[in-house]
Order: C-alpha cells, then structure tokens, then sequence
C-alpha cells in the first residue's frame, strides 16, 4: 500500500514493460538473424548486410532494455519529488520528459555504435555473428574495459548514478526544459560508466543476447547493489584477466 501510496507501482510497471517489449524485440531480431546467416554463403569473413536504420534501431533498443532497469531508482525518484511539488501546489512536470532526456543521450550513443559497426564491417573486421574475429583486438578491448573500472572518472560517474537524490537536487531544474535536461545529465553519466562495457559487444558478438543479459546484469549490480563497489572491481580484474588470456592465444 505504501508503493502504491506514492504512485510508483504504475512507473514500475511500465519501466518493466517497456524493458520486456526491447528483449522481446532484441530476440526477435536474433531470430531473424539466424535465419538471414543460414542463407548467406559459407564464408567466414563475410558479415551480415548492413542497413543503417535497422543497425541504430538495434542499438537504442538494446541500450533501452540493458540500461532502463538501472535507472529505475532515479526515475521513481524523480517522480516522488515532482508528485510533491503538485501537492504543494507547484508546477509539474511529467516523468517522461526526465526519461526522454536519458534516452537520448543513449540514442546518441547507439549512433556511434552503429557508425562503429559500420566501420568495423567494411574492413572485414566482423564475423557473420558480427563478433570480431581477431582476438588480439578483442584482448586489447576487454584489457581496456577492465583498466577503466579502476579509474577516477568510471568512479564519480558511478557516484552519481548510485545516489539519486543527491544527483537531483544537485542538479535540479525546472520546467519541462529543465527535466528534459536532467535525464540527459544522468544519462551522460550513465554513459560515461558502461560506453566501454557496450563496446565489448563488439568482442563478443553485438547480438549475442547471452552477453547482452551478463552486461546488464552486471551494469545493474555495480550501480545498486550495497557491494556495488567490489562488484566493479572484481569485474575489471576478471576483464583484465579475460582480455591477457585472449592476447596469448
């Protein structure tokens, strides 16, 4: 009674929803994906064909799945504080202006993503399970991705997304601009705590959901769990460890 007191089972459920719809819709697309690579010739250097608009699609709907559930917490809260503004009279702005905000932010993102894809395709860098082939160049990926996680600013930026009412009233605006603005603050430091962890999906296969599921599971671990902060660091050394075993193959 209390959840639904302060209105948030109706944002939760749809956060879920919304989450649900991107999976299914990640795994249709996999589907599909086997099915394209089944009539394609028996040539391992050849990846799968590239369509832009598609491609982006993919990525903005994979980073909405992945990073959503992660927000949760900032987005509820921001809703409670603007629910109490409405009781106090004051001027209310709707959640889904702080959410657009964070979506774009991962739009932008899903842009280079795909310029990246792209790139990585057309030097023949990508397997048909667009996973790259070389592993010396996986190695240095997932070397890199654990050496960020020890680093300052992969640790300020997890900071703010851990505490979000420090973040909101730190960084509060108001008006429609203003939330909009919000969201895309907090995305931006979102951003700057998983962009590494995304770019491993080009070392281990962009739609290989397995991985896709771990990332997210372990992006949201690190930025809500009370052990967050050893689940960061275990995972950079196991990236590191990870990424030496690839470079001795």
């Amino acid at each position: 009674m209390n959840l639904l007191r302060q209105g948030r089972i109706m944002p939760l459920l749809a956060i879920a929803a919304v989450t649900a719809i991107a999976w299914l819709y990640l795994f249709t697309a996999r589907q599909g994906m086997d099915m394209a690579m089944g009539d394609m010739p028996d040539m391992p250097g050849m990846a799968m064909p590239f369509a832009v608009p598609w491609v982006f699609a993919m990525w903005w709907v994979m980073m909405l799945g992945m990073m959503l559930p992660g927000a949760a917490p900032m987005i509820l809260t921001f809703g409670t504080l603007q629910r109490r503004k409405r009781e106090r009279d004051g001027t209310y702005v709707p959640m889904v202006l702080f959410v657009a905000g964070y979506l774009l932010v991962w739009g932008a993102f899903s842009l280079a993503a795909t310029a990246a894809q792209w790139a990585l395709q057309h030097y023949a860098l990508l397997s048909p399970a667009l996973a790259m082939g070389n592993s010396v160049l996986g190695g240095i990926l997932f070397v890199m991705a654990g050496i960020y996680q020890f680093t300052p600013l992969k640790h300020a930026c997890l900071s703010h997304c851990r505490s979000p009412f420090a973040f909101l009233l730190n960084h509060w605006r108001d008006g429609w601009a203003g939330a909009l603005r919000m969201g895309a603050e907090h995305g931006l430091y979102c951003l700057g705590c998983c962009w590494l962890l995304m770019a491993l999906l080009f070392a281990a296969g962009v739609m290989n959901l397995l991985w896709v599921a771990a990332i997210a599971v372990f992006v949201f671990a690190e930025k809500l769990l009370p052990v967050g902060v050893r689940i960061e660091r275990i995972g950079g050394g196991a990236m590191m460890l990870f990424g030496v075993w690839l470079l001795a193959q």
